[in-house]
Formats: C-alpha cells, sequence, structure tokens
C-alpha cells in the first residue's frame, strides 16, 4: 500500500450516478456547493454581510446561543468558585454537559433513526445503521453513543472547566471590551464558527496523517454512513485534539458566554451534520441538519478536512463541491498516488 493511502480506503471507480457519495433512491442536495460570499472574489459586499447575517440566524446557532445564556446565567458556577480548582463543580460541569449532549444528541438519534418520523425524507443514504465486529459491542449505535458520551464528553468538560478556572483565577486576563455586547454577539457566533473551522481543518489535516488515522481517526472512519451519534465518537487521543480549540481563549480574551458557545458548538454541535439527512422535519417546521460537504468526507477520506464557512480546503485543492467533474479530479489524484 502506498504511503500516503489511508486503509480501507474507497474504490476509485464509482457508479456514474454515484459521485456525490450517495446511493440509488437517496436525497441529493443542490450541486455545486459554493464557497461562502464572504470569502468570493472580487469582492461582494452586500452578499458578504446578508451571509453573515444569515449565519447568525442559523436555526442550531441561535439554539446553542439561547442554551449558552440560560446556562450562563443560572448554571454556571461563580468565578469565585471557578477560581481554584476544586472536583465538585468539575463535576457539575461534566454532568450538564453530559446531560446537553444526551438530550440534544439522543433527540435527534431518537426522532431520526427510532421514530423515523420523516422516514427517509431527505436522507443521504437509504441504509441504516450498521453492525458487525468492526463496531464496539458490535453496533454502529452502541459504538457512536460509547465513545460520545465517554471519552467525549469527559474531555470536552475538562477543557471547559479548565478555560474557565484560567479566566477565573485570573491566569488569563479577560478585559472590558471582551464583555461589550457587540462584541459577544459577534464571538459568540461568527466568531466560534471560524476558530472552530479553522482548528478543526488543521486538526482534521493532521490526525489523517497515515500512521495516526490508523491508530486513532480509523474509529471515527468506521461510520461512512454517520448518524448524529457518530459526530463526536472518536478515539480518546483525538478529542484530546479536537477539543483543544479551547486553548484559542487562553490567547484570545472572551466572555465566558463565548466559551460556554464554543463549548456547545463543539460538542452536540456536530450531531445534526453527522445526522445522515439533510433537513430535519418536525410538523411544518423544517431545519437544515446534515451537511453534504462533510457526508462526501466520510464518503471519499481525502476531501473536504474542514467546514464550508471558512473555505480553507479550496484553498489547499481538497474542495469537493459534488459535482462530477470534482469527483473526477479525485480519481486522478488517486490513481496518481497510486503510481508514486
Amino acid at each position: 500500500m502506498p504511503e500516503n493511502q489511508l486503509p480501507e480506503h474507497p474504490p476509485i471507480e464509482q457508479p456514474a450516478d454515484g459521485y456525490r457519495g450517495v446511493a440509488n433512491g437517496a436525497y441529493e442536495p443542490p450541486v455545486p456547493i459554493e464557497v461562502p460570499a464572504l470569502f468570493a472574489w472580487p469582492p461582494r459586499p452586500l452578499a458578504a454581510l446578508v451571509w453573515a447575517v444569515r449565519m447568525i440566524l442559523y436555526p442550531w446557532i441561535l439554539f446553542y446561543l439561547v442554551l449558552s445564556i440560560l446556562i450562563w446565567r443560572w448554571f454556571l458556577p461563580s468565578e469565585a468558585t471557578m477560581a481554584t480548582l476544586q472536583p465538585w463543580w468539575i463535576a457539575g460541569i461534566w454532568f450538564r454537559n453530559l446531560l446537553v449532549v444526551g438530550l440534544i444528541v439522543g433527540g435527534l438519534h431518537w426522532w431520526l433513526y427510532v421514530r423515523r418520523a420523516q422516514g427517509d425524507d431527505f436522507k443521504f443514504n437509504p441504509r441504516w445503521p450498521g453492525t458487525g465486529s468492526k463496531f464496539t459491542f458490535g453496533s454502529q449505535i452502541r459504538d457512536n453513543a460509547f465513545w460520545t458520551m465517554t471519552s467525549g464528553v469527559a474531555f470536552l468538560s475538562i477543557y471547559e472547566a479548565l478555560t474557565h478556572w484560567a479566566y477565573a483565577s485570573g491566569l488569563v486576563a479577560r478585559p472590558g471590551w471582551a464583555a461589550n455586547p457587540v462584541v459577544v454577539l459577534l464571538m459568540a457566533t461568527l466568531g466560534v464558527v471560524f476558530v472552530s473551522t479553522a482548528h478543526f481543518w488543521a486538526n482534521h489535516r493532521l490526525i489523517h496523517w497515515v500512521p495516526v488515522y490508523r491508530r486513532v481517526h480509523a474509529l471515527h472512519h468506521r461510520n461512512p454512513n454517520p448518524t448524529p451519534w457518530t459526530g463526536i465518537s472518536m478515539h480518546p487521543l483525538e478529542h484530546l485534539v479536537y477539543f483543544s480549540g479551547f486553548l484559542v481563549f487562553w490567547v484570545l480574551p472572551v466572555h465566558p458566554l463565548v466559551i460556554l458557545m464554543f463549548a456547545m458548538y463543539e460538542g452536540p454541535g456536530p450531531a445534526p451534520s453527522h445526522s445522515g439527512f439533510a433537513r430535519v422535519r418536525i410538523g411544518r417546521w423544517e431545519a437544515p441538519a446534515g451537511d453534504l460537504f462533510h457526508q462526501l468526507h466520510h464518503r471519499y477520506f481525502e476531501v473536504n478536512y474542514g467546514n464550508t464557512q471558512m473555505p480553507i480546503d479550496r484553498w489547499t485543492g481538497t474542495w469537493h463541491d459534488g459535482t462530477k467533474a470534482a469527483h473526477q479530479q479525485l480519481k486522478g489524484r488517486r490513481r496518481a498516488d497510486q503510481l508514486d
């Protein structure tokens, strides 16, 4: 096997109607996947402003923002309490995250996969979660839920608790401007999205280095057909790297609400994008959910390492926009790798 080829690599040749990484009869959203107007060239200021406003008003962003405000006001220990590392308040943060992740991720799973309330409407792949010896406990759902609720919530809580402690103890100074309402709103929405996206691309690219992939990231890639529980189903060493984005706020001073928003965006946040469904429908209400961009990464491995909010993959040549032309480029790159 060439050194730059990943194990369990998808075959190069795919059916002509399968280049988007979905099977016959599955939902195929419109393509190509466009670069956000904020990063368009030549610049499009009005379109960029509209994109930014829509990002702030994105249903999941608003939901996590409201949840973060509620936690900050009523469920976060006081600064005086967090100034000293004590097991009891850290355990409280762990229990709160366990509850939040369980309710959000478990709720999505129950609605889409247990109740199957919308059938296969908007489902990228018509197959349902799998079983087999490659999964912990022989089941994709049990495997993903186990790694999410044990290692995932633990590392999320440790990083969050240590970051709160760093501010409360005075290790990191919080200047007055960090509490300005406009700054807080922008940092808790656009700031969190951009920090998360840039950090995710960097650490995700790292763990696709073959020796690390085989020992660590392969656990997450057991799931070519992801579900909500897949979002942060990772090896503990990957959780150590994935949640290290909190360390940005040890350098960039922020309000505690931003730290909480980052916890929501990184913890339960990946569940909708890994849900396997493009949209969630509850009665007459619909919200965007699954992300074709990341769905293509789970199918083809070597593309779309980041997210669409910041097109680092476009800048680095690994952007798959869901079109047949992009798939042909991917096949050409793989043939070249095999000849090396």
